[in-house]
């Protein structure tokens, strides 16, 4: 090989070396101007698929409606940084007395306003928004972030699926541990609620009408939120009406009741305004089979109602106790046990016998 072939060669090498080269620094200077990674802070993706940035490290959480405050406060009560409304006496009696004075900053569900000046004094590092999943409340979200600069993280909180709820907070909040002790208590109480449903014999499903307000005429029709329990515990709604938004509670006449001539009545408690002390006396009524046969039953209520309202985790021990009255060779629970375990596990609180037996007055439960 002659001189001048040489020389091509070498410069042919040296160009691909330098070539290389430059490639390799290119990379190794993209890495550097890339932003470093922030340990205090984490991505997630939550129940309506949207991204976040959050802490790590999470110590103050607040709620946009009291669906959600009884989630945080279950889970851990030092999490909760306010409530939604002004607790009643009968709620205080069992939220323990360090948490009965945390502020009324309001929210986003119903008519509520949130206080965002305190709101932002407080300065949660996120807000969390708990219930049905849909373009409502993915839009809601949406807003309230944009109006106050904190990720708002939705969570399905719907009754069937609370094990999932609890799970994905345990791990968005960092109480995997307690967490999943919840979550395995909602798993049992549905699952077996969900079996011994479908062993009822259709020709004996009992038919209940659920008597809300201060008159006992407004009610929630099949596939609200607030009769989910009736429904999965193996009960018939009676209540032909239509679906009303926001809060529920569709308006119905004595004359409808009468028509639907249900079983059992179930009822708010003279604690919550409801009417059940006068149905029984209430002349008007005396012609419906569940007031002929006393079959008129308060839905236990402290700190929250069972039943419905608000329609959080205090429900899975409203599945127990509706199922053991309607059908209690099937749902066969000792209630008051069973009431002193809940209380314990999910409100922190230790009854005493005169507690419980306030709690399951005019409610059926053994």
């Amino acid at each position: 090989m002659n001189i001048s072939k040489k020389l091509i060669v070498l410069m042919t090498i040296l160009v691909l070396v330098l070539s290389f080269g430059l490639a390799g620094c290119g990379k190794e200077q993209i890495q550097e101007t890339a932003a470093p990674s922030n340990p205090a802070v984490r991505t997630i993706v939550d129940d309506a698929n949207r991204e976040h940035t959050i802490p790590v490290e999470i110590t103050k959480v607040f709620s946009i409606s009291p669906v959600g405050n009884i989630l945080l406060y279950t889970l851990d009560p030092e999490l909760l940084i306010g409530w939604n409304y002004e607790l009643r006496e009968g709620e205080k009696e069992y939220i323990l007395p360090q948490y009965q004075s945390l502020p009324n900053l309001g929210g986003w569900y119903a008519k509520a306003t949130c206080n965002i000046e305190e709101l932002l004094k407080i300065n949660p590092e996120i807000i969390i928004s708990v219930g049905v999943i849909d373009d409502m409340a993915v839009s809601q979200a949406d807003q309230i972030q944009e109006q106050v600069g904190i990720p708002v993280i939705l969570i399905n909180g719907e009754l069937a699926r609370l094990d999932k709820t609890y799970e994905f907070a345990g791990k968005l909040l960092n109480h995997e541990k307690n967490a999943g002790e919840l979550a395995a208590y909602c798993k049992k109480v549905i699952s077996d609620a969900q079996s011994k449903s479908k062993t009822i014999d259709p020709d004996k499903r009992v038919r209940v009408y659920y008597a809300e307000g201060a008159a006992g005429l407004e009610t929630d029709p099949r596939g609200s939120r607030h009769v989910e329990v009736l429904e999965m515990v193996g009960g018939i709604n009676v209540a032909e009406v239509a679906m009303k938004g926001g809060m529920g509670m569709t308006p119905v006449s004595l004359e409808q009741v009468l028509s639907w001539n249900p079983d059992v009545i179930l009822s708010w408690n003279t604690t919550q305004g409801g009417y059940l002390d006068k149905i029984m006396t209430d002349s008007s009524w005396k012609g419906i089979a569940a007031v002929q046969n006393k079959k008129v039953y308060a839905v236990p209520s402290g700190p929250f109602n069972w039943f419905d309202r608000p329609p959080s985790v205090n429900r899975i021990l409203g599945v127990k106790w509706l199922g053991n009255l309607l059908y209690p060779e099937i749902y066969n629970y000792d209630m008051a046990k069973e009431t002193r375990k809940f209380y314990k596990q999910f409100y922190h609180y230790d009854l005493t016998d005169e507690e419980l037996t306030s709690l399951l007055k005019d409610s059926g439960g053994k």
